[in-house]
């Protein structure tokens, strides 16, 4: 495959940034979208150019680093998948293919592709844990778990932090993600003695962080690469209200 691929290029956080056009010449279709920028980074590199910077890590769809807006989509066009995982073969020969970090304030850009998202280590910072006491380990049945909450706590938990939900909506909200962490605790016993704090500090430190508020677009649930189901917001603002009025 021959396609042409037009890259945000931004040499620092506080530069200005524009897209640039490169040639990319005999991709097999079954590269992923990453070897590519890897093929077309080796070329950059050989011309004396700088490559371009983007996130990548595990390349199999679990660390959640690799953020990529490809044809203005978090992650592709290929739903459910996140960029690591997408293929070349869900383009074309001859394919122009616009590239972009994740857009929002509360992600700024590091360099090209690479955003920082520290914004979410704050989140979790915030109430992302549960305690517990110390000695032993407990037995693994001490704490029996109803199969309907153990299945929808894990649903919750399949999240990676990527970030796309927040790319992806209009307002840059991170309610998807915020909402996916505290329900995988919520539902569990374990994470009962912390379920009113948790909710009020972390709804506290997703403003702190710049995030935008929701209003139920929907496009984090159309672009996340795990499926995180929408119905978690409204379990968040149900256990939020609930936190708020016992407070």
């Amino acid at each position: 495959m021959d396609i042409k691929v037009r890259v945000w290029r931004q040499s620092g956080p506080t530069a200005g940034g524009k897209m640039v056009t490169y040639d990319v010449k005999g991709i097999s279709p079954d590269a992923s979208f990453l070897e590519m920028i890897d093929v077309l980074n080796e070329t950059l590199i050989l011309n004396g150019d700088d490559p371009i910077a983007f996130d990548h890590d595990c390349r199999e769809g679990i660390c959640g680093a690799c953020s990529m807006v490809i044809n203005g989509v978090a992650h592709g066009p290929e739903k459910a998948t996140t960029t690591c995982q997408l293929h070349m073969r869900k383009f074309k020969d001859g394919d122009v293919i616009d590239v972009e970090p994740w857009r929002a304030a509360a992600f700024p850009v590091i360099k090209d592709l690479v955003v920082d998202r520290t914004a979410f280590d704050k989140i979790i910072q915030a109430g992302g844990y549960i305690t517990a006491p110390t000695g032993t380990a407990p037995d693994a049945h001490a704490a029996p778990v109803p199969k309907k909450d153990a299945d929808a706590a894990f649903e919750a938990a399949t999240c990676i932090g990527c970030g796309a939900c927040v790319a992806a909506c209009p307002n840059g909200s991170s309610m998807l993600f915020t909402a996916a962490k505290i329900a995988h605790l919520g539902l569990m016993p374990q994470g009962q003695p912390e379920r009113d704090s948790r909710v009020i500090d972390m709804l506290q430190a997703q403003d702190d962080a710049g995030f935008g508020g929701c209003t139920n677009a929907g496009e984090c649930t159309t672009v996340c690469p795990k499926g995180i189901p929408l119905s978690l917001i409204g379990r968040l603002n149900s256990d939020y209200r609930k936190a708020i009025s016992k407070r």
